[in-house]
């Protein structure tokens, strides 16, 4: 049976937030507040992951922090460099696939190639590239430069990029190291390749100095929902992630994106949509609900209602936080808001302290379910059943006790559905996903 004939299964991966997602997840009693620097830690969560047959381990990446600490996401101020800490875990794990996060706009192509390769050979195959353009304005002034590129000249360059390091992977044919220890010959230079690309904004002559990778070429990870991200997920993405909490707005997208890939000679089957997963779980309703309301309780803020106000288009700033909800039929984003804080809170009669609370904590996008893990499961079967998503990027509220209920309740339920996978098929990570290695384009040229 090929990959792509086989019946439809989850991909479930974890996007890791050292403190947790929820910005108060690290003052819980049980909440990690150290889990970016805790190698241990670190460790024990991957494999926890690997023993649930989860796709990935995710690492994301910023290149600049800010000088307000008190309001920015405690798990956003500082991080670890995700090559180094994903080549620890890969020497900690077997099966699972690790996904840095590297930014073009700052980064060059042939350290790149080097450093993902490297990082395949290491993990024998489970090596993922995210690759991100990067919004952060203020990570010009760290790197020399005056201002942050216009979107469009980051995606001409991220373009590029990609296109180079694909192309110095594939610069070592699979047969090109015989080590032939009778002959002499260690390497066949006949198939060892200069890639000779002067382009735009890049002139790199390659070879690569390091064997291509085990997987020959690592799986791309894009996010976003723009046009110009969608047209970059068409042509070179085997999963993109996404944020939105409308299940309508998912099925759009997923229609929108997997409809641009014919244009690249690619299958539906060929890209993967995981939108972020905020899950709080309990062992039942009411246990959810009390931890979604704790972890509210313990947000740092100063109760700014501006930035609600401006989101759903009415101004809340002369109410108090106890009051009830004000009329809010003249703005259908308003309406939105609300009915998705209500779903979160479990009842209709929210006050304006409860819409503020979801909205700092869901203004990423991300969907936030809460509840027993038959409803959490319910609501990711919906999604991934109307073609809203293919699995979920799981960003637990809190760590590791809001990872370890997912994976103690939710996964099994999914399981049990036969949803999601009960041992792993492969040994890479192009395999968990389904996609077979590639052909080395040197190959091809001279086969045919």
């Amino acid at each position: 049976m090929s990959m792509s004939s086989k019946r439809r299964q989850l991909h479930l991966g974890l996007f890791l937030f050292g403190t947790g997602y929820h910005p108060a997840g690290w003052r819980l009693p049980e909440g990690k507040t150290d889990g970016a620097y805790d190698p241990q830690f670190l460790k024990e969560v991957a494999q926890k992951l690997e023993k649930a047959k989860f796709d990935f381990f995710f690492l994301g990446d910023r290149l600049a922090t800010s000088a307000d600490m008190q309001h920015l996401f405690p798990s956003q101020m500082t991080r670890l460099e995700p090559f180094t800490m994903l080549s620890y875990l890969a020497a900690a794990t077997d099966k699972i696939g690790l996904i840095g996060t590297v930014n073009t706009t700052y980064a060059e192509p042939y350290n790149i190639a080097r450093f993902t390769a490297s990082l395949d050979h290491l993990s024998r195959g489970r090596a993922s590239w995210n690759v991100v353009t990067g919004s952060d304005t203020r990570a010009a002034l760290n790197f020399s430069r005056e201002k942050h590129w216009d979107n469009a000249k980051r995606y001409d360059y991220a373009e590029e990029f990609i296109e180079i390091v694909s192309g110095l992977w594939d610069t070592w044919e699979d047969d090109s190291l015989p080590r032939d220890k009778a002959s002499g010959v260690f390497a066949d230079g006949s198939k060892v390749h200069a890639l000779d690309h002067v382009g735009e904004h890049f002139s790199v002559a390659g070879p690569l100095n390091i064997l291509r990778p085990i997987q020959g070429q690592l799986p791309l990870i894009t996010a976003g929902t723009s046009l110009r991200s969608q047209m970059l997920a068409a042509q070179y993405s085997d999963m993109v992630f996404t944020g939105t909490n409308v299940k309508e707005v998912a099925v759009k997208f997923y229609q929108e994106v997997k409809g641009r890939l014919p244009e690249y000679g690619r299958e539906a089957t060929d890209l993967k949509v995981l939108p972020g997963l905020v899950p709080i779980v309990g062992r039942t309703e009411e246990e959810a609900r009390a931890k979604y309301a704790e972890l509210n309780e313990l947000v740092v803020t100063d109760f700014d209602l501006g930035p609600l106000s401006d989101k759903i288009g009415i101004d809340l700033r002369g109410y108090s936080l106890e009051d009830p909800l004000p009329d809010l039929s003249a703005s259908e984003a308003a309406l939105h808001w609300a009915d998705l804080a209500r779903g979160a809170n479990g009842r209709e009669d929210i006050t304006i302290r409860d819409l503020f609370y979801f909205f700092t904590v869901t203004v990423r996008g991300h969907l936030l379910v809460v509840g027993s893990a038959q409803q959490v499961a319910d609501i990711i079967e919906e999604w991934f059943r109307d073609e809203a998503a293919d699995g979920f990027n799981v960003c637990p509220p809190y760590m590791p006790g809001g990872l370890e209920l997912f994976l103690e309740l939710v996964v099994p339920e999914l399981q049990r559905r036969g949803l999601f996978r009960t041992e792993y098929e492969g040994s890479t990570f192009r395999e968990h996903l389904g996609l077979s290695r590639p052909r080395n384009r040197y190959d091809l040229i001279a086969k045919g």
